[in-house]
């Protein structure tokens, strides 16, 4: 156990969810204890409760504060090609979900049904959706459908991942592919894919088949 020092409260809170993220991070959700994190961060259970009182909330801290530095580090942009975004994006993703599998296996299976949880995701899966759709230009494309595919695919997405890393039954680079190749069958039948794709504006913005 580390020597206890004195810390101010938002320095604590800091330390308590750094030691909570590589806990969670290194072990199953039911596998991590509260008694553990009190102990790796040299404080008393006691003060450990009066900042998380329970494991939920704490794990709910410490997987916001991931996906507020996951979106950070995956700022698309604009001026590479679609795809290169596209696949970039994915790999920072499949980084984030490779080196912490644990956590991600507890916010999507262990405590799937947590309303906390699930703000965080829907929060993230919504920044995503808005990147895209600005990034793509098709945030300027008139109705809904574009951005109900996007997010349609943000879920196929998180999900596929997950599998992928219950089972691992295909390669990474076939998960990236897949997600590629999904996103591009779902905005096909609701845009101009080629004006998106090469960034083309003799294409109308609202182009779209033919009903």
């Amino acid at each position: 156990m580390p020597p206890r020092r004195r810390l101010a409260p938002a320095e604590r809170r800091s330390q308590l969810l750094d030691t909570g993220a590589q806990l969670f991070a290194a072990k199953p959700y039911d596998e991590v204890f509260m008694e553990e994190v009190a102990a790796r961060a040299g404080i008393s259970r006691a003060l450990l409760y009066r900042y998380f009182p329970n494991k939920r909330d704490l794990f709910a801290a410490v997987y916001r504060q991931a996906a507020e530095r996951l979106l950070t580090r995956t700022e698309l942009d604009p001026a590479r090609p679609v795809g290169e975004q596209l696949r970039a994006g994915l790999d920072a993703h499949i980084d984030y979900f490779t080196a912490n599998r644990n956590t991600v296996l507890a916010a999507n299976r262990v405590l799937a049904g947590d309303p906390v949880i699930q703000t965080v995701i829907t929060d993230e899966l919504t920044e995503l959706r808005r990147r895209l759709l600005d990034s793509t230009g098709l945030g300027d494309t008139p109705g809904e459908p574009a951005s109900a595919a996007l997010m349609g695919w943000l879920v196929f997405v998180r999900t596929l991942c997950v599998d992928w890393l219950t089972h691992q039954t295909f390669s990474r680079t076939e998960l990236r592919e897949m997600c590629v190749g999904a996103l591009l069958g779902a905005l096909r039948p609701v845009t101009d894919l080629d004006r998106v794709l090469t960034g083309d504006e003799e294409h109308p913005a609202d182009s779209r088949p033919a009903p």
